[in-house]
Order: structure tokens, then sequence, then C-alpha cells
């Protein structure tokens, strides 16, 4: 098997874990190199890893380039991803930079694995919510057809990034301790709290939030859906790993539980909890550090036809950004795309 020469760029919570990633799945890696914005060592998976600082020069000879991101910042992909294709590396960017860009697919490999034939050296990994979301639609639209979906998100911390977990942590310490409770990352404390405030506001959709529009926007842009009804409310909730959704999805046919539930079970990266008469469901503290998406409390909606709700969670910095990534390499190479 052909090994390929790839880096990482972004040391933060999510380029770890896809350095991580790659090491546990045994990606076909001849030379790894970690790049972020100063030069330093860092502790990863158990071994000591010399950091390089960010350079045009450093994507020579590099194959596959990772950026890890920062959701709600510009990521190191808007000044050097474009460079680094030029100069023949494949980019796959966990930014938000670059994923509505005409040029750029973007993918999750359980729903549409076929948009990568179409890649220009850019693919782009869509936002947290968006990818654990689609996974689970794209089964249930193969079989009854999307006609509107609603959802409300539950999203913990770590997808602000390693801030806002120490401040949570800090805020937990202050509470117990009886001090005043300080906050920085966000606009209220976080502890004991939910705040319906994820990104900027819109000036596309009035009223939204810039995550509840990536939820809207990228889920059409996946499916090949662009008129498909969307909605989001996005709630950040004092979790430390692992995003939750509230689902309402409604459907052009009629449906039946038994199969929609046969249906996901069947699909890949879906593991079902549905057992609610023994408290039996999915939870975050269960679903960090794991791969797979996780459904339960699969029901018909008492007010719309064909309609159904559903729970579902993953671990945003694992399936929703870094495996997600990874995969979509794996199968690039798969495909024989690269």
């Amino acid at each position: 098997m052909r090994k390929y020469n790839v880096c990482v760029v972004g040391a933060g919570m999510v380029g770890k874990k896809m350095v991580e990633v790659l090491l546990e799945r045994n990606f076909p890696v001849n030379n790894l190199k970690i790049l972020a914005t100063r030069e330093r060592e860092e502790k990863i998976a158990g071994k000591v890893f010399k950091i390089e600082e960010t350079k045009i020069e450093s994507f020579k000879g590099i194959d596959i380039a990772f950026f890890a991101g920062t959701e709600g910042e510009k990521g190191a992909s808007k000044l050097f991803g474009w460079e680094a294709v030029k100069m023949g590396c494949i980019v796959i960017d966990n930014g938000a930079d670059f994923r509505m860009d005409e040029r750029v697919p973007l993918v999750v490999p359980e729903v549409n694995p076929h948009h990568l034939k179409k890649h220009q050296g850019f693919i782009a990994n869509p936002n947290c919510s968006t990818i654990q979301m689609v996974v689970v639609l794209y089964p249930l639209h193969i079989e009854f057809g999307l006609k509107r979906v609603i959802a409300s998100t539950y999203q913990a911390v770590s997808g602000t990034g390693k801030k806002a977990v120490e401040e949570l942590e800090k805020q937990i310490n202050s509470y117990v301790k009886g001090e005043k409770i300080i906050n920085e990352v966000y606009p209220y404390q976080i502890f004991g709290n939910v705040i319906p405030e994820i990104g900027s506001l819109s000036n596309e959709f009035e009223g939204y939030y810039t995550e509840e529009v990536k939820m809207i926007k990228e889920t059409r842009k996946i499916m090949d859906l662009p008129d498909l009804k969307v909605s989001a409310t996005c709630v950040r909730v004092p979790v430390f790993n692992g995003h939750s959704e509230s689902l309402t999805i409604q459907f052009e046919k009629e449906l039946d539980i038994k199969k929609v539930r046969e249906i996901l079970e069947k699909s890949p990266g879906i593991k079902v909890i549905d057992k609610p008469e023994k408290s039996l469901y999915p939870v975050p503290v269960f679903a960090s550090g794991k791969d797979e998406v996780f459904v339960g409390r699969i029901r018909k909606n008492t007010c719309l036809e064909n309609a159904i709700d559903l729970w579902v969670v993953a671990d945003n910095i694992r399936k929703g950004a870094a495996l997600n990534a990874i995969q979509i390499a794996e199968k690039t190479i798969e495909m024989k795309l690269i």
C-alpha cells in the first residue's frame, strides 16, 4: 500500500485528536508533520511531537494536509489552504471558511462520498452539529424523502475550544468553593446555565446565529437538496464533550417507526440505543470518545403528518471534526482520487 506524507495544521483540541485518530486507524502515513503558529514540543497520544511553525514552504512534499480549524475563527486554511493545493497537496479543512465555496466539496463519507469526485484539491469538513444530523437524515431520506427538518441542539463547551473547557472547570470549582463565578469565553456563565447563542448574528437569516445558519445551508449542500426546509436553534450547555440534538423530521412518504428503526440500525456510522422503558437512550458521557452517531427516543411526531422525533448524540471533537476528516482522506484514497 502506498504511504503518504501527511501534515496536521493546528495543535489544539481538534488537531491533537486528528493525530490520535490517524495513529489509531493506522492511516498509511509515511511521514507526519504537525504545524501551528509557533514551534514547540507537545505530547500527543503518548508520543512527543515537535511542532513546527506554519509557513508556505511547510507544505512542500506533503500529500495530504488536515487543517484543524477553529469554529468561529478564521482558520489557517484562509492563509495557506489554496497555496498548499498549488504545491500538489490535498487539503481537508475543518474550518468554516470554504464550506459553501462552489469549488469545494463538503463531505460526510457516510452520506455523499460521490462529491469527492469533483474536488479541486480542497475538501471541506462540515460543522460538527451538521455532521451528526446528516448521518441520520440521509438513510431515512433515501427511503421516505425528506420534506422538512427542525433541529434543537445542546452543544458541549469543547466545541468552542480548550479555553471554554477550562472556563467550565473553573466555574464549577468556584461554585464549590463559594467564590464569585467569572465568565470570559461566553457572554454569561455556562455552569448551571444554557446559552442560546453560538456564533454571531447572521446577516442572511434574520434573528439566527451563524451556527444555526451552518446547519441550514450545509445540510442542503451535502444532501443535494437546495430547497430543503431546515430550521435550527443551537444552544450551548454545561457539558464538557458531546453534542446532543432533538430532531423533528417530516417526510414525503408514509412511514412506520419499526421501519425507521430498522433502517437506522443497518446504516453505517449509526448505533441505535432506544429502549426508553429501561431509560436506555444516548447521552453525551457515553458518546464521548466513540466513533458512532448515537440515536434514540425514536417516535412518531404528534403534530405533523409523516413525521418523527428522535434524539441524536455524538462526540463533536471526534466524529464532528477529527474522525470525519480522516474518513474523508480514507475515502479519497479508496476511490483513487489522490
